[in-house]
């Protein structure tokens, strides 16, 4: 006999089951009223006469990116001293962002990643605060090139979008200072979070211990920080320019310096937990960006689109080591 979901299970699976159909709402409304909005046929003429060149180097600029991004993970790992070989994190990188782009959820990669490297770090809570640090670090690599851009877009016109200079870079000095703490006082987190072990006081107090000798650890290795944090900049950077190479396969006129806010934004929005894989969000974001710039709403789906095709083609390429694992894994 098949067992019934027990009397907690049950609210949990209508929870889960109505926050997927509201996901599948936002995502759905979303691509159906702007794909209301264009002419489909020349929305089909921009994509399928887009320069498979240009393509093939918005690729080139996306692996690009993932390789800066498997060096800047291995930084975090090395300042923990857990050794971890550049191969075996850019394998568990193209499985994670397989992971990332074929689950209803981007936190799948994450995942991989921390189950790839708690063996050698010898904690799942270290190798999880390793990919949560990469994680931060990577937000203020994409503030800074979003601030970056926003001031550039500002000196070249007067068209310089929704988002002011100002305000961006005001978001990443807070948010650098609101870090800058952590780092520097680690014993003062985790008195902070001494109440906690009310839940579980031995469970806590361990996960704690291992919290704060981490960002001990962090502390000691400054460098490894600052180089990290540039290691941001570089991936984000490589995310605007395989944008870039996309408008220029589509023989769009939009500049650097509007994709690199434009870009940023979009994965801020995809993050959000309310669509699915950021579907309908980022195209819309992309569409209110260009009208901002007095551009079709064509172009900004079509760069969309393809970019998010791209991305998907190129994650498949998890899909060998994938494979790999699963038919070396014991039975």
């Amino acid at each position: 006999m098949n067992k019934q979901p027990s009397g907690e299970a049950q609210p949990r699976v209508g929870r889960q089951a109505l926050f997927w159909t509201l996901k599948i709402l936002v995502s759905g409304g979303l691509l159906y009223v702007l794909l209301s909005r264009v002419d489909l046929a020349r929305l089909w003429y921009l994509s399928r006469t887009a320069s498979i060149g240009w393509l093939g180097a918005a690729i080139l600029c996306y692996f690009i990116g993932i390789v800066i991004s498997t060096w800047r993970w291995g930084l975090l790992l090395e300042a923990q001293h857990v050794p971890v070989r550049f191969t075996t994190r850019l394998k568990s990188f193209l499985v994670a962002t397989f992971f990332n782009n074929f689950l209803p959820s981007n936190i799948g990669g994450d995942v991989i990643r921390i189950r790839d490297t708690a063996g050698p770090a010898g904690s799942k809570t270290l190798a999880t605060m390793v990919v949560l640090v990469d994680r931060g670090v990577g937000l203020l690599g994409l503030v800074f090139v979003a601030a970056s851009g926003a001031t550039v877009a500002a000196r070249m016109s007067a068209a310089i979008g929704p988002m002011a200079p100002g305000l961006l870079w005001g978001v990443l000095l807070g948010a650098i200072a609101l870090a800058t703490p952590m780092l520097l006082l680690p014993h003062g987190v985790g008195k902070l979070l001494r109440p906690l072990r009310a839940i579980h006081q031995e469970w806590v107090e361990e996960k704690i211990e291992r919290l704060t000798t981490a960002l001990s650890k962090f502390r000691d290795a400054p460098r490894a920080l600052g180089t990290c944090f540039a290691g941001a900049i570089l991936v984000q950077s490589s995310l605007v320019a395989f944008y870039w190479a996309i408008a220029v396969a589509l023989n769009l006129h939009i500049s650097l310096a509007h994709l690199a806010i434009v870009v940023p934004m979009s994965f801020v929005v995809q993050m959000l937990p309310m669509s699915v894989n950021g579907f309908g969000v980022r195209e819309a974001t992309f569409g209110f960006y260009f009208a901002q710039l007095g551009q079709p709403l064509e172009s900004a789906l079509a760069l969309s689109f393809i970019g998010a095709a791209l991305i998907m083609l190129f994650s498949t390429s998890g899909v060998p080591f994938l494979l790999r694992r699963r038919s070396s894994a014991p039975q």
